[in-house]
């Protein structure tokens, strides 16, 4: 992950209210990592992970294909309050 990621170089989406607050709903980078947990191969893409689980010759089940999701967040300078 990316140490120099901040938080106003990220894409607002949105707006939500909380607390009574406008509070911007970013997009974040992410990237899906799909891999066969018996074998160790790592998939380009759920096509080629479903083709390995169709495929006769091979003994890779739905079950062994396993799904990591990584997401970059902003660093952020927060200083909390107390109620």
């Amino acid at each position: 992950m990316t140490d120099d990621l901040k938080l106003e170089d990220q894409k607002i989406k949105r707006y939500v209210t909380i607390d009574g607050k406008q509070v911007p709903v970013i997009e974040v980078p992410t990237k899906i990592i799909i891999k066969n947990k018996t074998t160790g191969t790592v998939y380009a893409s759920e096509e080629e992970a479903q083709t390995d689980v169709n495929n006769p010759s091979t003994t890779t089940k739905a079950e062994d294909i396993q799904r990591d999701v990584a997401i970059t967040v902003a660093n952020l300078s927060i200083f909390g309050e107390t109620k």
